[in-house]
């Protein structure tokens, strides 16, 4: 199983200029899982940003736990790669990731975890929506932000300044404005979001949105007849006795 600190680590490698290839999202692991779906956005590089890390980068500074849904003892690990400004992203947030938190995530055998990859070549605000989120994951209140960036995506998406919408969007998560401000204004969070999308390129993660799912990587908004079957086996693998 994939331990969250293990991203932990590799983002600080990436950080740390220490060239990391991430073999998490490497082909191959369980039977049926390396599957790939064509609905998704690429890109060729990474975000840029312009903030460095904190000097000694600890767990809390990740935010790994914030951004994270289900029990840390669930069988299944999945982590998402995905940009809010993505309609493909939306898609998936809209259609499947409700079924897999009911089937899977509520029901102990999945741990998803949410990884940002924010495509600015092609997704003027990406990294605007991303910054706005990991701010609101320093107040505990992620996923409410989360949900938020993608139901009113085709608002604040097509605007040419949004920060004013996305502060709105904060007040509407009961988001402290003072230290959302302060979060924006300081550029803390940037490092992070840069550091992830760094994480993921390396990976060969080019595409929004990807999962990484044991091992294993899936690309793209598939549906729940696609996730289901890889899900079922790769927990009846993991929970057979003797595993």
């Amino acid at each position: 199983m994939q331990n969250p600190k293990l991203i932990g680590v590799l983002i600080v490698g990436v950080v740390a200029g220490a060239g990391v290839s991430l073999a998490v999202a490497s082909r191959g692991g369980d039977e049926g899982s390396d599957v790939e779906a064509t609905a998704a956005e690429t890109t060729t590089q990474p975000a840029s940003q312009d903030s460095g890390p904190p000097r000694n980068i600890t767990q809390q500074d990740l935010l790994l736990d914030a951004r994270t849904k289900g029990s840390p003892s669930a069988p299944i690990t999945i982590y998402e790669a995905s940009d809010f400004q993505c309609p493909y992203c939306r898609q998936f947030w809209e259609t499947t990731l409700p079924e897999i938190e009911r089937d899977y995530i509520r029901t102990g055998k999945v741990r998803f975890i949410f990884l940002n990859l924010p495509l600015t070549q092609i997704h003027s605000n990406a990294a605007a929506a991303h910054e706005l989120a990991m701010c609101a994951a320093q107040q505990e209140k992620f996923w409410p932000v989360h949900d938020l960036l993608y139901r009113y995506q085709q608002q604040w998406a097509r605007l040419e300044n949004p920060s004013l919408f996305l502060i709105a969007l904060g007040d509407s998560a009961r988001l402290s404005r003072d230290a959302l401000k302060q979060c924006f204004d300081s550029g803390s969070v940037r490092w992070l979001i840069q550091a992830e999308a760094e994480m993921n390129f390396r990976a060969g993660v080019r595409s929004t949105p990807s999962f990484i799912i044991e091992g294993a990587l899936l690309g793209g908004a598939a549906e729940m007849d696609v996730w289901r079957p890889i899900l079922d086996s790769i927990y009846a693998e993991k929970t057979k006795p003797g595993s």
